[in-house]
């Protein structure tokens, strides 16, 4: 570019953080008035200059910003392959589907079980139900929200070839336990880690237990390119298949500006495929039944800005979540809070209140007082998933009677710990549920 175009890009950038301090900085909050939001976008004008930045280069499609995310990513996760997709359905979708992929020796085939918990987010279920394989549900536990390890060797049988896991709400799961279950029966592991980047076990990034990790990008996670998410794996038969999948089943993998990296194989006219001539241009040849899930650049180029604040965002989650535990302790014989493991680090996507047996407390009525007073509230995603309309009539197994998921869907809700949240947001939600307690005579 010229001197003029950098010049004229400098003065774009400069009023660019100017509008942002006039229309996008954090505006006053208002008790009461003012929305206590559960999550959000936490973002200042370099991601607009950013995203900019990426318009005015024009390439619009993946190319350099999305090999700069996926590398920055990779190190970040300390994994060796990212595929950069559209959201993190997509990302679980492409997990399970390349689990299929004739480019595995040991694939999984139609008909195949996967352990999973009840539980769960749609798109989770919906990855193993639209892959014509049979999820195995069990429950959870009540104090960490994830999957009981107890139950998994009850949920095992001959055809079970896979776990998908959700670490809960950024509440790791128990990773040591079920690790070690997958190698000894040497089954595909699956880390959903939507609701948990940058959590940790036994000091150890979430994500990089498993075969593929999943990660999501919307507004309300970790950090956010609008839409968007991500596929992690170190393996590279499941990173190409994935790829493939992603971009319309074709068979090239050869990446933007790539040369020798990732086994590229720079030979576009110099292949032959069965049934098609010799030197079929390679970028025309579909070996997978794919979709086209790509995300834009213009989103890698917001999310580099994201990644870089990752470490802040995690603290004030961190600090948001331990006040709002500290300040609400008073109520602990009628709410239930949740606990973590010993070697867990959490990255809390939110702070859980549950409604604890035999109070005469309602969850309804505690949430919709909330909501009453500008403080929303969420579910805890599903629930049990096998009670939404969608998931009646799925083929799959159920291990016990999911007490405990049912438990949560009839008691529990959630309240947001995300960085966009400060001190005067966290002091009213506090007064607010004492107001709640003193107006049933509790103090």
């Amino acid at each position: 570019m010229t001197g003029k175009g950098n010049s004229l890009k400098k003065e774009i950038f400069k009023k660019i953080k100017r509008y942002y301090e006039l229309y996008h900085k954090k505006k006053e909050f208002i008790p009461g008035k003012s929305k206590v939001h559960y999550a959000g976008r936490v973002y200042d004008s370099r991601e607009m200059a950013a995203m900019v930045n990426a318009v005015l280069d024009f390439w619009l499609t993946l190319g350099k910003e999305n090999a700069d995310f996926e590398r920055d990513f990779a190190k970040y996760l300390g994994v060796r392959n990212i595929l950069l997709v559209n959201s993190g359905s997509s990302a679980n979708l492409l997990a399970v589907a390349s689990l299929k992929s004739d480019m595995l020796k040991n694939r999984l085939k139609a008909g195949d079980e996967v352990i999973t918990c009840a539980l769960n987010f749609p798109s989770t279920v919906s990855a193993i139900v639209q892959n014509n394989l049979i999820p195995v549900f069990v429950d959870v536990e009540l104090d960490t929200y994830n999957i009981d390890v107890s139950q998994l060797k009850r949920a095992l049988s001959k055809k079970t070839r896979a776990i998908f896991i959700t670490h809960t709400m950024g509440n790791p799961c128990n990773m040591e336990k079920i690790a070690s279950f997958t190698k000894e029966h040497k089954l595909f592991l699956i880390e959903d880690v939507c609701d948990a980047l940058g959590g940790k076990f036994s000091g150890r990034k979430l994500g990089s237990f498993g075969d593929i990790s999943t990660y999501s990008f919307y507004p309300a996670h970790h950090i956010t390119m609008g839409e968007g998410g991500a596929l992690a794996t170190n393996n590279l038969s499941i990173y190409r298949a994935a790829l493939s999948l992603r971009d319309w089943g074709r068979a090239c993998f050869c990446r933007y500006n790539e040369k020798k990296t990732l086994g590229a194989c720079n030979n576009r006219f110099g292949l032959k495929f069965k049934n098609l001539p010799f030197g079929y241009d390679h970028k025309y040849i579909y070996t997978h039944i794919g979709y086209n899930l790509k995300p834009l650049d213009i989103q890698a180029a917001m999310g580099k800005e994201q990644l870089k604040k990752l470490p802040r965002f995690l603290r004030q989650r961190a600090q948001n979540f331990n006040f709002l535990l500290k300040a609400l302790r008073d109520y602990e014989s009628y709410l239930f809070f949740p606990d973590k493991y010993k070697n867990a680090e959490p990255a809390w996507f939110c702070f859980p209140i549950m409604v604890k047996k035999n109070s005469f407390i309602k969850r309804n009525d505690f949430q919709q007082y909330l909501e009453r007073n500008n403080i929303e509230t969420r579910m805890i995603f599903a629930g049990n998933i096998l009670r939404q309309p969608a998931f009646h009539n799925i083929r799959c197994k159920v291990i016990g009677n999911l007490k405990n998921t049912d438990y949560i869907m009839n008691n529990a809700f959630f309240i947001g710990v995300y960085p966009g949240l400060g001190r005067e947001h966290l002091n009213y939600i506090v007064k607010k549920v004492k107001d709640y307690f003193k107006a049933l005579n509790i103090s």
